[in-house]
């Protein structure tokens, strides 16, 4: 199962933390999601899920205040009591002396933002779900084309590195290449990256490994991008039937995620970078609402009509 250190996670949304002195180098988060403990407050544990960060809003602020300071002091400790990773006070809100007692008593990490409930709870499921996502690592490369993540996959040797070094002198970018990891941030998007080691490096045969970064600049390359089109390149096979239309769109799965898939047959002459800036433009134009092969297609079939009405 992954995790994300808790104090990753403190850095990167700009928490106060007002239990200095609890030790959080061994927290960790383990689960995209949030609560708010509304009901947990008023004393009702069933389904409680303890296991998420726990995030006190104004509402549930002011009910706290609203009750007196033995009442408050036993609905907190019931609370914090139940093994919770942290407390996060949203805003402008913050904890009392006697929620603080309790927390460094039980070890549970408190913080606060000045962020409204509603835009930190939003920005923190984001970067959960982007940390915590599923993953997984495959061979190939992914550039960014036109602003579409394309990944480039195929057997070693076959050309993706050469491929990739040509659309990078046509100023696109490298996300990465050989490995590429890919996560799952939702149902419908996958997003992936390199590996620290090898990110910004090509090998290409014959030469060796280049440093992307360092030869073309910072604008040549990206650390992260979505996967919005594969391209599978392989040897030519004079009797394997090619799509020539498009009219039907293929499909690959990564993760339980579809993302369209072409197919690109390799033989000498043919110029890899100029097909998938193609493909790439092709695709966004589909997304767009476009499509050639379909345009084609009634265009044939208004003209086949014509002409038997003619008859």
């Amino acid at each position: 199962m992954k995790s994300v250190a808790l104090t990753t996670m403190v850095e990167a949304m700009n928490l106060k933390n007002m239990t200095p002195d609890i030790d959080m180098t061994e927290c960790k988060i383990n689960i995209p999601e949030i609560n708010r403990p509304a009901l947990q407050l008023t004393g009702y544990f069933e389904h409680f899920a303890n296991e998420r960060v726990q995030i006190i809003g104004y509402v549930e602020y002011t009910y706290l205040q609203h009750l007196n300071l033995e009442e408050r002091k036993a609905a907190y400790e019931a609370f914090v009591s139940k093994e919770i990773p942290c407390v996060i006070f949203t805003t402008l809100t913050q904890p009392g002396e006697e929620l603080l007692e309790l927390a460094n008593k039980y070890k549970v990490p408190t913080f606060c933002t000045d962020k409204s409930t509603s835009a930190f709870t939003a920005e923190i499921i984001r970067w959960l779900g982007v940390q915590l996502a599923p993953t997984i690592s495959i061979h190939g490369v992914l550039v960014d084309v036109f602003g579409e993540g394309v990944l480039i996959m195929g057997e070693s040797g076959i050309g993706k590195s050469e491929a990739a070094l040509e659309l990078i002198k046509r100023g696109h970018r490298l996300v990465s290449d050989d490995v590429v990891e890919i996560s799952r941030v939702s149902d419908v998007t996958l997003v992936g990256t390199a590996p620290d080691i090898t990110r910004h490096f090509i090998e290409l045969r014959g030469i060796g490994i280049i440093d992307v970064k360092t030869l073309f600049g910072v604008e040549s390359v990206e650390n992260t991008h979505s996967i919005d089109l594969v391209i599978k390149l392989e040897e030519w096979d004079r009797d394997k039937e090619y799509d020539r239309l498009g009219l039907e769109e293929e499909y690959t799965e990564f993760l339980g995620n579809r993302v369209v898939c072409h197919s690109l047959p390799i033989r000498p002459g043919r110029n890899l970078a100029v097909i998938v800036e193609t493909a790439a433009v092709n695709h966004r134009q589909k997304k767009m609402g476009y499509n050639a092969a379909q345009e084609l297609y009634k265009r044939v079939q208004e003209n086949l009509a014509k002409k038997r009405g003619d008859i």
